[in-house]
């Protein structure tokens, strides 16, 4: 009466475990390609910032901090920590 329970419990184990090999991969894999999304985000955003500063002051920024500092950004980093520079803008 037990050997029928516990063989039972096993397949459902295997199954569990397969399933858990399948989708830890793919979870993996998501995780970075958000990460990188968000980077390319952040630097779409820092672009057109500092586009809409040359526009409001004529003048091109010295660098990307001066963004920050009148608050045309919240932050020069990406969401994986990297900050952003003008070269990764292609500026």
């Amino acid at each position: 009466m037990l050997i029928p329970l516990v063989i039972e419990m096993m397949i459902v184990l295997v199954i569990i475990s397969i399933l858990l090999l399948i989708a830890v991969p793919n979870l993996a894999k998501n995780q970075s390609m958000a990460s990188e999304k968000g980077c390319e985000a952040t630097k779409d955003l820092i672009k057109a910032q500092y586009f809409a500063y040359e526009i409001d002051t004529g003048n091109k920024p010295e660098s990307l901090s001066v963004l920050e500092d009148q608050k045309y950004v919240d932050t020069l980093k990406c969401p994986d920590g990297s900050t952003v520079t003008l070269n990764d803008l292609g500026l």
